[in-house]
């Protein structure tokens, strides 16, 4: 090759990582082979890495990753051999002294050059670190939940997968972790939560692959060949740290196998991720150990899917029934309605909270939802239509209204049984789900015109519950059983439930206390001006009317009675 070829060669080069260099608006720029190997380095790489930039050259660009985000920045360079780019992906890399350094990372191929990948880094700013860092609700750990981990992990783990790369899923147990709270004040319990939440963040891919399962039980999603004894052996010195002993709590772990989910989609993948989490979750006191759910991804991916075929086919045939509760005028005693609940034929006397929980997690429950206003349809039908005495609340998850087929089907159901005016109600249960409250206020006020009372469970459980009542207009609002019991033991709980009460009578909005179990907290909601209240005080749900005529405890209404009149 003559010298003008080389010096054509060498300027093209130079061309091309000039115009990378501004194309990623970068803080240094690599170019890479196919390999991933450092063929040249500019820009602040001291700054950065504690290096100059010619002693980069020849090592791998993996190197300067951190191991967690190894999987999700292969996952992309690679990506970038289809696409030819990609840009302010939100990544880290092993700063001076180890430390974290949270980059925006844009890249692209030159095609018919040379093949090799050019890579700019900048400095991330706050906005989009933040971005990056999605913090699920109301969590102390800052950790996802179980659902949206699953989903998450799902997406990340199939691109990953056909990207060449591997990521793993481990489960991580702290058994003896509320032990250790009880011995905890508040601050110091929330400040080892977020502890724990952080560290499982920062070796998680993405730094933010992690969750809270429940109580001492997470999930992450890390890089295949991470030290896991080392991982547990960490957490366990932040434990000893925040343990006033000094003992600390020991960590257990089980790993998912994840080869074989390369062949499953990635919505069957997500239903098995989130089927293990909830084995994980349930298996204390079930006999089932940590260890047992170290198995391999397409087991649980097929137990799963058998789980989701056996729930459809309980919808599609109906096989639950209406049970009924009582919700009570607190002055009078007067039963004003019931509300409807379902228990299920192939578990008579079990709660069907993890039933209808899991109808959640998997994107099923508008199906129960629509199955079970029926039933609550045919069950009002077999009493006479010019009788007002019995009337009757069903259930609505907040993720049903953000289903058009939902809301079609029982707008539909509606007008076949337009004499259902008046005698049915609707009670907006997981009001979190709610991404749209508009079209959330729209649904209920088509239904408010139709004749159908609403009303907003769980109020008072969150700080969400005053947006919600600040953009939603319902005609009732039931206090959160958890919040009624948690006022009875605060110093300012009587204020701070008398102030909701009176809130919502000045809106026009009649209210409902729940987990009214004793004497004292009927008493408790009488003083704090609830409208009615409902509880196992008057008996629990029962599918036969007559354990409710005539009102167990109605003595205590007649008292007042006799005291007031």
């Amino acid at each position: 090759m003559n010298s003008a070829n080389v010096k054509d060669d060498t300027s093209k080069a130079e061309r091309d990582r000039y115009v990378s260099l501004a194309f990623c608006w970068a803080d240094l720029l690599f170019e890479v082979d196919r390999s991933f190997n450092i063929l040249f380095a500019a820009g602040a790489t001291d700054a950065f890495f504690g290096r100059v930039a010619g002693s980069l050259v020849g090592s791998s660009f993996r190197d300067l990753v951190a191991p967690a985000d190894i999987p999700l920045v292969g996952q992309a360079l690679k990506q970038i051999l289809k696409t030819g780019r990609v840009q302010e992906e939100v990544v880290r890399v092993v700063g001076p002294n180890s430390g974290m350094l949270w980059v925006s990372m844009s890249a692209y191929c030159l095609n018919g050059i040379d093949g090799n990948l050019y890579i700019g880094l900048r400095k991330c700013g706050p906005a989009a670190k933040a971005a990056a860092l999605t913090v699920p609700r109301g969590d102390d750990s800052g950790l996802f939940d179980s659902a949206s981990f699953a989903e998450l992990a799902a997406d990340r783990l199939k691109k990953i997968q056909a990207a060449g790369e591997s990521a793993e899923v481990t489960l991580v147990s702290i058994p003896e972790m509320k032990e250790l709270q009880d011995r905890l004040d508040p601050k110091s319990s929330d400040a080892l939560n977020r502890s724990v939440g952080d560290f499982l963040k920062a070796n998680s891919v993405g730094g933010d692959s992690a969750a809270k399962v429940a109580d001492g039980q997470f999930s992450i999603m890390h890089a295949a060949g991470t030290n896991i004894g080392d991982m547990l052996r960490q957490i366990e010195g932040l434990t000893q740290r925040a343990d006033p002993s000094g003992l600390g709590v020991r960590v257990e772990s089980a790993t998912v196998t994840m080869d074989a989910a390369e062949s499953v989609s990635e919505e069957d993948l997500a239903k098995g991720l989130l089927y293990t989490l909830n084995k994980f979750r349930d298996a204390d006191g079930s006999g089932v150990t940590i260890k047992d759910l170290a198995c391999n991804m397409s087991v649980l991916v097929g137990e799963a899917v058998t789980e989701v075929n056996s729930f459809k086919q309980v919808v599609a045939l109906a096989e639950f029934y209406v049970a009924v509760q009582p919700i009570i005028h607190i002055g009078s005693g007067d039963i004003h309605h019931y509300e409807a609940l379902c228990r299920f034929d192939a578990k008579p006397g079990e709660s069907p909270f993890k039933t209808i929980t899991f109808a959640e997690e998997t994107g099923l429950i508008h199906e129960f939802d629509f199955a079970m206003a029926k039933k609550v349809v045919e069950w009002l039908a077999k009493f006479p239509r010019n009788n007002q005495k019995y009337r009757v609340a069903v259930n609505v998850s907040g993720y049903s209204i953000g289903k058009p087929s939902y809301v079609d089907a029982l707008m539909k159901l509606l007008k076949e049984n337009d004499w259902t005016q008046g005698k049915l109600m609707f009670e907006i249960t997981e009001s979190s789900r709610m991404s749209d409250l508009e079209s959330a206020n729209n649904f209920i006020q088509t239904l408010r015109e139709r004749g159908y009372h609403v009303c907003l469970d769980d109020f008072g459980a969150g700080a969400a519950s005053f947006q919600y009542l600040s953009v939603l207009d319902v005609d009732v609002v039931k206090l959160d059983g958890s919040a009624v019991k948690n006022a009875q033991k605060a110093a300012k709980g009587r204020a701070f439930l008398s102030a909701l009460t009176e809130l919502c009578r000045r809106m026009g909005i009649e209210t409902i206390a729940e987990m009214v179990d004793t004497p004292e907290t009927l008493e408790f909601c009488r003083d704090c001006g609830c409208n009615y209240v409902q509880g196992f005080l008057f008996g629990r749900p029962s599918r036969q009317l007559r354990d409710f005529s005539p009102l167990p405890q109605a003595h205590l209404f007649k008292k007042l009675t006799t005291l007031k009149y």
